[in-house]
């Protein structure tokens, strides 16, 4: 039985899910995005899926931000048994690189076991890096 459960995880589903958002740079340290916000281009993020038993890490995917601070990664394996977070990697910005605690990460629904009609929707939302005077937020 845990040989054929490999083996669906391993295969690509019919409906992949898309992760998507944008990362950017709270300069007022308000916690949330103003009219002074700048989106950071070339910023990490990751999906992370974990066994919900074991906690061993079963799936992990990088995406890095375009031009303008969106991300979009795209995740073809369902991952109904497992727990997956969405985390800030890296930001190139040297004023903002250190991840907010509380604000770096946030639990992300990867299954099509959950009552929803699309599998593309903003997943990972208001998590932050912060440096000496600015806050870098994951929305």
């Amino acid at each position: 039985m845990a040989e054929l459960t490999l083996a669906r995880a391993a295969r690509p589903g019919r409906n992949p899910f898309v992760v998507q958002g944008s990362v950017y740079c709270d300069t007022c340290l308000a916690g949330f995005e103003t009219s002074k916000t700048t989106y950071i281009a070339g910023a990490k993020v990751r999906v992370e899926c974990r066994d919900r038993e074991t906690q061993d890490l079963v799936y992990s995917k990088e995406g890095t931000t375009d031009s303008t601070g969106k991300y979009s990664m795209t995740v073809d394996e369902d991952h109904k048994d497992q727990i997956c977070d969405c985390m800030l990697v890296s930001s190139p910005r040297k004023d903002c690189q250190s991840p907010s605690a509380g604000r770096d990460r946030g639990r992300v629904i990867l299954t099509n076991n959950n009552g929803l009609v699309s599998a593309t929707y903003p997943l990972c939302q208001f998590y932050g890096f912060h440096g000496g005077t600015a806050h870098v937020w994951l929305h």
